[in-house]
């Protein structure tokens, strides 16, 4: 068991490096190998050891950028997705006596993978497979079969290398290392022949990167001065437009925490905001933080008319848990003092239609709701032609925290077909094509724009349609799988023992050491 572990914390190194800013892409099938050869041979009760190993690993190295927030929501957060990789590894013991073991094994990792990043208080989306696959030769298949279906795919190409190394002899370990190569070969097609759809028009896009004074990760702090620099910087792109530097846009983006007070309450911010407006003469899609009474916030993406005023807006989806609210408040809010530092509760939103913005239907996602499926899902279904990410992960400027939400945003482009247009505090703003690539971009911790022509697109990927029915049907097959192993497990605690008995056949378990 000692050896088991010492692989496991290994292993589970291995696979953050896969993740930004690392990338080291090509171990993470290694890394899952990994973990189903340290978690076989062993009975259920133990299986979770080596499992959960892994998972505290992985989770803690990858989930590191957390300590800026304090150690307690960094471990506390770690920990416990940390618990279903134990569950994983004890889940998977009856499946691996099934027939083609490696597809149930896979199937199961991404039913775990669906759970953890929507459970408990919401989940956390943090180091999904398919995370760490952007700008690799299987990245076009995203539009086809989605995040959950590209994890899958990983997971599939993992099982199989352990499969390969367990079994003996030439010629058994080369038939899953032959439909490795296939199944690599399969996902790597849209190389040559990539998801196209037809541009239904183009709008104009401009994105403001305000900055945070100091160090970068202050934002309350600073909110006035912040508000300041976004309204700056906006009269500078007005400028730009005046004197012919640029095109003039259809409308403007403003990051999360823009505005970090109510401008309904707040004559000042209001102010601000109408200033720029009246500057650029556009839209604006700001990042407004609204109060919902003493004990509720919002955090919400709202369109300021220069003719209508204040109109369609966006409420963020998954607030952060520990962040933005307290789960579970008369537990925990009691006891541990950094906690009660978070006095209101935010609220999370339930649009799925786009927004409206200057003639173009925007689907909104505002900081870590573009790790979730769900939303942009719902938007997209509903005819949203542009991706829009507003973001304030300042906290985070100094951390792997920056590339890694930045790669989810390229996955999206690619995932859904649309161009994305990001706009962060202080990092990293930019526009995506729906390749992945990034048509223009600003360093970090600059007071910068990014303005570009993007296409707009109305055709829904068949990523969009699936995706929320593949989790959930690999639920469904472990479920059956537990099902199958149980009967047979049954058939050979009935069958007869006699010296005449047809021998049982070998297992994947069968050939591994304990």
């Amino acid at each position: 068991m000692r050896t088991r572990c010492l692989v496991a914390l290994a292993a589970g190194v291995a696979l953050t490096l896969s993740f930004p800013p690392t990338d080291v892409s090509w171990l993470l099938p290694f890394a899952v190998a990994a973990f189903f050869l340290v978690t076989d041979g062993l009975p259920m009760r133990r299986a979770w050891i080596p499992g959960l190993v892994f998972g505290a690993s992985f989770q803690v190295t990858l989930l590191w950028w957390l300590h800026v927030v304090g150690t307690v929501p960094w471990l506390g957060l770690s920990l416990t997705q940390t618990l279903w990789y134990g569950v994983l590894g004890a889940a998977a013991v009856p499946l691996r006596r099934l027939p083609l073991a490696p597809a149930w094994l896979a199937a199961a990792w991404v039913a775990m993978e669906s759970v953890r990043c929507t459970w408990p208080a919401g989940g956390m989306p943090w180091g999904r497979l398919s995370y760490a696959a952007v700008g690799t030769p299987v990245a076009g298949s995203l539009p086809f079969v989605g995040s959950t279906g590209l994890s899958l795919v990983l997971a599939l190409l993992g099982t199989l290398l352990a499969s390969a190394y367990t079994r003996r002899g030439r010629r058994a370990r080369a038939v899953p290392l032959v439909v490795a190569l296939g199944v690599l070969a399969l996902a790597s097609v849209p190389l040559v022949a990539p998801y196209s759809a037809a541009e239904i028009g183009h709008t104009r896009v401009a994105a403001i990167q305000g900055n945070v004074p100091g160090n970068g990760t202050d934002v309350l702090a600073h909110f006035r001065q912040i508000t300041a620099q976004h309204l700056h910087e906006t009269d500078r792109l007005a400028a730009d437009v005046r004197e012919g530097r640029t095109a003039e846009p259809d409308f403007v983006v403003w990051p999360e925490n823009s505005t970090a007070v109510d401008p309904f309450e707040d004559q000042q911010m209001r102010a601000d905001i109408q200033d720029a407006v009246d500057t650029v003469d556009v839209p604006l899609l700001a990042g407004v933080v609204i109060d919902g009474g003493p004990r509720h916030v919002l955090n919400q993406g709202i369109v300021f008319d220069p003719v209508t005023g204040a109109g369609d807006r966006y409420t963020k989806w998954h607030p952060v848990p520990f962040g933005e609210y307290i789960p579970w408040r008369w537990l925990f809010g009691s006891h541990l003092a950094q906690l009660n530092q978070v006095s209101r509760d935010m609220v999370g939103g339930t649009r799925v239609e786009p927004l409206h913005v200057a003639g173009t239907l925007v689907a909104d996602a505002i900081c870590f709701d573009v790790a979730y499926d769900d939303g942009l899902y719902a938007q997209l279904s509903h005819g949203g032609q542009l991706v829009v990410v507003q973001t304030s992960n300042a906290m985070f400027i100094h951390t792997s925290q920056i590339d890694q939400q930045f790669a989810i945003s390229r996955l999206r482009a690619i995932e859904t077909h649309r161009y994305v247009v990001v706009a962060a505090i202080n990092g990293i703003t930019g526009v995506i094509a729906p390749d992945g690539s990034v048509v223009t971009s600003v360093p970090v911790r600059t007071e910068s724009y990014v303005d570009a022509t993007v296409g707009l697109y109305d055709a829904v990927t068949p990523a969009v349609r699936i995706g929320p029915w593949l989790g959930r049907a690999c639920l469904g097959l472990v479920a059956l799988g537990w099902l199958l192993a149980l009967g047979q497990y049954r058939r050979t605690r009935m069958a007869p023992t006699g010296r005449g008995d047809e021998a049982a056949t070998p297992t994947l378990t069968d050939r591994i050491p304990a």
